[in-house]
């Protein structure tokens, strides 16, 4: 009998890489006698090693189990908590993670980075430990001094263990690891076969192992099934000195592990037998790994589910009601169709509030590698820096979490590397030496807000401008506003740093940082005071799939517009209004000249209103830029589901999506970046006919 693993492995690492964040963040803040966290963090890597060794993926037991034994001497209080050995466990999770990422992914591994650290932990673990703990551990490869024992084992599990996803050739396999084994298994309990149930186990064992283990570390293999069956361990022979080699002993134990599979096929009475193979289902097809890794997955609480199930009682009750009312309508019941109607359309707006709940997340999956990552940026750079995390419970739809990751490590880079002062420039500032990063999230109009504050020397002002004037970002003398000065850090390429590092550069990758925010329909902001600090503020919508638009009306289509994109709307004035080379209209709107872009041309279509002069006009802005979008009418905003056009259709200039209104029809979505795109090329395209004609027509341009 034998069950399918592979369908556990998904949860295997899902699990697995909880663990490791476990075990970092208890690392980054461990102190000298906290026996808390490092219980905490040997209970999350023997997980980790208990499951690799049910999936199959020796690799990570093997390292893990070094981690393991350094966390158990610590755990004993056989060794002393050293800042060198907290270092060294940082990088044996980023080993395990790479591991484990390989062994989802079926992809290399950095093999050189695992080695160095593997051979680290085996340095410190022979270093430090005593010769008994030393003789413990396991041996990479070659002949080894042990002293050994004979164990007799009895195994009796319960009938039941094969449906909760234990097989017991894996707990022979993994004792097998430990020393030469001999299984005989007992069969006094199998029933008539016409009383047999093919998903019971009745078979129990009895095993004798000869190894240099001690009983607590024989009994951690039972530790998943410690409460699904009878374990007896009695000591038989004292310990005594063996020389074995570690291969050997291996094909040892695999002839042996071999046996027990044949055993258990036997029921005709007790037999020895030595054990078998390794199972061939411990190593998961690719395709299986993969697609399964590929569709994702998300942890949902039981009362959210509970919840849906609920709302979708109710709403079957409510189609139920309004089913009886159409089969035998009247007038006389227009009074309890309208209010069944009601309670439709609540029923409705409570299920989609609580199916996008559903894809909600704590922002803390996001913020929980930034300790790692100032930990590490602060030793690489030798600057003293705290990092205080609010509002990690604040919630964000999955998607958008895992695309704004990127982003924030960048400013967060950003703010570490050219943010925060040196020590010795802070103390002559008048500066704590320590210099403090500080993120927050939280909740604003329907948006979440993630904020990166540093104390650090902020940015210069008058540096960027002159930056951007020598690179001709902007015209000398110009008289630009605080922020958009501090805009001008996002052009590409865009750098005042005289020396650029391999950490950050504010200015290498800004460009790319604001490309990704707008990419999910946020938007970034700066300020910064010289010598106080700096804070850049990331505005992002809560999901990917609903958003607030404003609907617009241009001849008889009608277009949503992202109400986040939206700076005003306004009836246009003739004086205000101003024509440039190239049928280029400009509207003045106080400051600024913003480009009008009558929606009717760009999409070819018959419109009530062709004269600028009075129409009216959608103030939008995208990338730094503003576009005055001409519509005939303003109609309502509302929240709209976005439907994809090209996984539907086809990608659209200009067009980022659809949805479908109340009364059936289908809106575009306007992209509002595409559509400054596609007005800048209609102008450059307009400027160069206009060019060629005077050309043609022999006047000076």
């Amino acid at each position: 009998m034998s069950v399918d693993l592979s369908q556990f492995i998904p949860t295997f690492l899902e699990e697995s890489f909880e663990g490791l964040a476990l075990m970092e963040s208890r690392l980054l803040s461990l102190e000298v006698d906290d026996n808390e966290s490092i219980h905490s963090i040997f209970r999350a890597a023997h997980s980790i090693k208990g499951g690799a060794g049910t999936f199959g993926f020796e690799n990570v037991t093997e390292f893990t189990h070094l981690v393991e034994t350094l966390l158990d001497e610590m755990r004993d209080g056989r060794r002393v908590i050293a800042s060198a050995d907290v270092e060294l466990l940082l990088d044996s999770v980023d080993c395990i993670r790479l591991l484990i990422e390989s062994a989802r992914d079926q992809s290399d591994y950095d093999e050189a980075k695992v080695a160095q650290t593997s051979e680290a932990l085996t340095k410190t673990l022979s270093q430090g430990a005593s010769a008994s703990d030393v003789e413990s551990s396991p041996a990479p490869g070659g002949e080894v001094e042990q002293k050994a024992a004979q164990w007799q084992i009895s195994f009796i599990p319960s009938h039941h263990l094969v449906k909760t996803g234990n097989d017991p050739l894996l707990l022979f396999n993994a004792l097998a690891d430990l020393g030469p084994l001999e299984i005989s298994a007992q069969a006094s309990e199998l029933p008539s076969l016409l009383d047999m149930d093919p998903q019971e186990l009745y078979l129990s064992w009895r095993l004798l192992l000869t190894s240099a283990a001690s009983e607590d570390e024989i009994r951690e293999v039972f530790e998943w099934v410690e409460d699904e069956c009878q374990l007896e361990l009695v000591q038989l022979e004292p310990e005594r000195e063996i020389k074995q080699d570690k291969g050997n002993s291996n094909s040892q134990a695999e002839e042996a592990t071999s046996g027990a599979e044949i055993a258990a096929e036997k029921p005709a009475g007790p037999v020895t037998a030595p054990c078998s193979d390794k199972s061939p289902e411990k190593k998961p097809e690719k395709s299986q790994v993969k697609n399964k890794q590929d569709a994702g997955s998300i942890r949902v609480g039981v009362d959210k589910v509970d919840n849906l199930i609920n709302l979708v009682g109710e709403l079957v009750i409510t189609q139920s009601m309004l089913s009886e009312l159409g089969n035998d309508f009247e007038l006389s019941k227009l009074e309890r169709l309208t209010s069944g109607l009601e309670q439709l359309l609540q029923n409705t707006k409570e299920l989609q509030e609580s199916v996008m709940r559903i894809r909600m997340l704590p922002i803390s999956f996001a913020f929980n590698r930034f300790p790692r990552l100032v930990h590490d940026l602060s030793k690489k750079t030798g600057k003293a820096i705290e990092l205080v995390i609010h509002g990690e419970q604040t919630e964000l739809d999955k998607t958008v979490m895992e695309q704004i990751g990127d982003p924030l490590v960048h400013l967060v880079r950003n703010a570490v590397d050219h943010g925060i002062e040196p020590a010795d420039v802070r103390l002559a500032k008048g500066k704590p030496e320590q210099g403090m990063i500080k993120l927050d999230a939280y909740h604003l109009g329907g948006n979440i807000v993630i904020e990166i504050n540093d104390d650090g020397g902020g940015i210069n002002k008058q540096a960027v401008l002159d930056k951007a004037i020598d690179k001709g970002l902007v015209e000398a003398g110009s008289n630009l506003s605080e922020s958009q000065i501090f805009d001008l850090i996002f052009e590409p390429g865009f750098s005042t740093a005289k020396e650029l590092s391999d950490i950050s550069g504010r200015g290498v990758g800004m460009d790319v940082v604001k490309k990704n925010i707008q990419s999910l329909g946020g938007r970034i902001q700066v300020e910064s005071a010289q010598d106080k600090g700096s804070t850049f503020r990331v505005n992002l919508p809560l999901t990917l799939a609903i958003l607030d638009g404003q609907l617009v009306r241009v001849g008889s289509e009608t277009y949503v517009i992202p109400l986040i994109a939206i700076v005003e709307s306004l009836q246009a004035k003739g004086e205000l209004i101003n024509r440039v080379s190239g049928d280029m209209l400009l509207y003045r709107l106080r400051e600024d000249n913003v480009p009008v872009l009558p929606i009717y041309q760009l999409f070819s279509l018959p419109a009530d209103t062709t004269e600028v002069e009075n129409s009216l006009l959608v103030v939008v802005e995208a990338d730094g830029q503003k576009v005055g979008l001409m519509v005939d009418d303003l109609l309502a905003q509302q929240q709209v589901v976005i439907k994809s056009l090209k996984d539907n259709y086809q990608q659209v200039d200009g067009i980022s999506g659809a949805t479908i209104l109340g009364d059936g029809s289908v809106a575009m979505i306007l992209d509002i970046p595409g559509m400054i795109q596609l007005a800048m090329k209609s102008a450059q395209k307009n400027q160069a006919q206009h060019y060629s004609a005077n050309v043609l027509a022999g006047e000076t341009v």
